[in-house]
């Protein structure tokens, strides 16, 4: 794990990658690497997150610069930016089950090819899926989702990296860390090593790659 500023981890990101953003409408997203995604007009992303939250906030942002190619998530129905774009087909919405969603990041996570699920069966979500049928009951293959970084936001950091999260702030952050090739992390306290409670990691720091400096 290494300590950067939010400017030199963005620089990384390079314009049309696929990024995994941290957060609940807002909650736990790590917005000053948003922020700074915006300031260096990092462009064409691929966006994977639990939703596209509202203008101005989280993700959001990145639809108000317009920054956006394609999006994955449960819900874009409190951003009418989002909606708009779509609709001009300016960007393409993949609209995936939130439990769905979850467990496609963690099969990707944890190395697996997809996960079995019966949801979406006989509806608009399984056109053009692998079902398989399991004692005579249908399921959709559902694929792994995997990006070249995840942007995740936690309470908690010590000095190598090991990250806690304060209650629902947790959501999609944990599962992200676990499913992207760089993970860049910003948190509301840097604390020495032994402050957490092993007990109290939930993410270990070796899926840790970049800390943002506090200040």
């Amino acid at each position: 794990m290494k300590s950067v500023s939010a400017e030199e981890a963005v620089a990384m990101i390079p314009n049309g990658a696929t990024v995994m953003v941290g957060g609940f409408m807002g909650v736990g997203t790590p917005e000053r690497l948003l922020d700074e995604l915006v300031r260096q007009k990092k462009a064409e992303l691929s966006i994977i997150a639990n939703d596209a939250a509202v203008p101005g906030r989280g993700v959001g942002k990145l639809f108000d610069a317009s920054l956006v190619a394609t999006l994955t998530a449960s819900h874009i129905g409190l951003n009418p930016k989002v909606q708009e774009q779509m609709m001009a087909r300016k960007v393409a919405v993949n609209l995936v089950p939130q439990g769905t969603l979850a467990e496609r990041m963690r099969a990707g996570g944890c190395g697996l090819g997809g996960v079995l699920t019966p949801t979406g069966v006989g509806t608009i979500v399984d056109e053009g899926k692998q079902q398989i049928k399991i004692d005579n009951k249908p399921y959709l293959l559902e694929t792994a989702l995997r990006a070249q970084f995840a942007l995740v936001h936690a309470f908690l950091a010590d000095y190598l990296g090991n990250l806690s999260y304060a209650l629902t702030a947790r959501n999609f952050n944990p599962v992200m860390a676990m499913a992207a090739d760089t993970v860049i992390v910003t948190v509301d306290h840097i604390v020495p090593v032994g402050v957490i409670a092993p007990d109290h990691v939930v993410t270990p720091a070796p899926l840790v790659d970049y800390l943002i400096a506090n200040g």
